[in-house]
């Protein structure tokens, strides 16, 4: 009996080392799994005008980025923006390693928004390595979407 009372004992302390032991593995192995595609990227008006276009000090466009970018302009309150918002975030993970996508809030970047004279939402700003930006309003269809970016940003000619 002086066994069963010992290995009793000691069971709770075995229970917490496996559970320790346990979440050691479970972070080491989080560290080997391959990155995750790219996400939207909220971006304020400073990051805009970092990685974007600086129109402070700049009065013809350049696109400062090395990859096209779509930039989404939204509020958390609409329904149209919340309707756009997964297929951005699917689009985001199809296009991860041509194109960065963008949110940006409307009433956070306020500045932002009257820059581009946002006036209803959502507006999507598609912006080409090289050229001028294109800025659309409304709920597109992703498909519609989908054709803007192979053709607008990427140069990809549609086979149909």
């Amino acid at each position: 009996m002086d066994m069963c009372k010992k290995s009793s004992t000691f069971a709770p302390i075995n229970s917490i080392i496996m559970r320790r032991l346990l979440i050691i593995v479970l972070v080491l192995a989080g560290f080997m799994l391959p990155a995750a595609a790219e996400d939207v990227v909220y971006i304020t008006t400073d990051q805009f005008r970092e990685r974007i276009f600086d129109y402070k000090n700049n009065k013809e466009w350049k696109y400062n980025g090395d990859k096209p970018c779509v930039i989404d302009f939204y509020t958390t309150w609409c329904g149209p923006c919340k309707r756009l918002a997964p297929i951005m975030e699917e689009l985001s993970q199809t296009y991860c390693d041509q194109v960065v996508f963008y949110k940006a809030d409307t009433e956070r970047e306020k500045e932002l928004a009257y820059i581009f004279q946002i006036s209803s939402i959502p507006q999507v700003l598609y912006i080409p390595v090289e050229g001028k930006p294109m800025l659309l309003k409304g709920l597109y269809p992703k498909a519609e979407i989908i054709r803007i970016i192979d053709e607008f940003l990427l140069g990809k000619k549609n086979a149909d």
